[in-house]
């Protein structure tokens, strides 16, 4: 039997470096050593940096130690605080090469450290060495958060981005929704085709919901047994039930032929939409199980449709279901 073996989110682009020095002269140099095979993001400061790399996501960053206001030590302990930026490697580039500078860099997490003057033929293999050893992790850490049955994120990987989100829409008073989808009656889909049917139904249904999903930050997960789970950062709740109900019709429009099924002759999914239209009381949590209990509804109501409101604790201004 063939092994499957789910598709891996790997983006194929030039390696992207951030480059944080208050000298353009030092910038300026890396550049050249770089800009013919990698994409070169620059700052001039501590904050500028913190926030191209939440934006960007580079794949290395070559950090100056030295800088007025927040300098590379405090950027590098904030890099490492963040669930967003921890894992990027930091190669931390200054003029002071004694043994204590290079250990205090180390312990705050960085990879490696190169004195100034750089050498570009020095700095070029170092990079190589941890951009490889990063794609590597990379490689690894998607393997630990993919569903092996249906190739779209698991529970782990969502629940830890969910909470990222929760965070981030609460900092920058954003909208954030959830929708939670059941695939109806698939327990007699199971009994009346079978178990490796029921696999291939459900990968079928993970690839609909992932091809719906057209911005980099919408993530589809695999939630457990049949039930799907779909975040929607910046989404308000308007947006997130038109989604919802174009993923149910896709899925519909797979035309999966389920005979046993008293909601129609394919296959069909019930979905259920919660969101929060920027800072909010509750948590995570407490929004997750929001969305499943509009998940309820829409089966009470007779399955294959969406269901969404705003979180119970906001006013009810806007819920909705459809």
């Amino acid at each position: 039997m063939t092994q499957h073996l789910p598709a891996l989110d790997i983006e194929q682009r030039p390696p992207r470096l951030l480059v944080v020095d208050d000298q353009p002269a030092n910038i300026q140099a890396v550049y050249q050593a770089f800009s013919a095979d990698h994409q070169v993001l620059m700052a001039t400061g501590g904050e500028q940096a913190l926030k191209v790399a939440v934006a960007k996501q580079p794949d290395l960053i070559l950090l100056d130690v030295v800088m007025p206001g927040m300098d590379g030590h405090e950027v590098c302990q904030r890099l490492k605080a963040d669930p967003a930026t921890r894992d990027i490697p930091v190669i931390f580039v200054t003029g002071h090469s004694d043994e204590a500078a290079e250990t205090m860099g180390l312990s705050l997490g960085a990879v490696d450290f190169i004195s100034k003057p750089i050498n570009p033929t020095i700095v070029r293999a170092r990079v190589k060495t941890h951009l490889t050893l990063k794609a590597q992790a990379d490689l690894l850490r998607q393997y630990v958060y993919i569903d092996g049955l249906t190739g779209v994120r698991n529970r782990r990987s969502f629940d830890e981005q969910l909470a990222s989100e929760w965070g981030r829409a609460m900092r920058d008073n954003t909208a954030l929704s959830v929708v939670m989808v059941d695939v109806d009656f698939f327990k007699r889909y199971n009994d009346h085709y079978g178990h490796l049917a029921g696999d291939a139904c459900l990968r079928s249904v993970a690839s609909s919901l992932r091809q719906a999903t057209k911005r980099p930050g919408d993530l589809v997960a695999r939630y457990g047994g049949e039930e799907f789970a779909c975040l929607l950062p910046g989404t308000p709740l308007e947006g997130a039930l038109f989604f919802a109900q174009q993923m149910g019709a896709g899925i519909e429009a797979l035309g999966l032929v389920h005979e046993d099924s008293p909601v129609g002759p394919n296959v069909t999914v019930s979905l259920g939409v919660c969101a929060i239209h920027g800072r909010a009381p509750g948590s995570a949590d407490a929004l997750l199980l929001a969305a499943d209990a509009q998940l309820y509804r829409a089966k009470e109501s007779g399955r294959n449709r969406a269901c969404g409101g705003l979180m119970p604790s906001l006013p009810d201004r806007a819920a909705v279901s459809s």
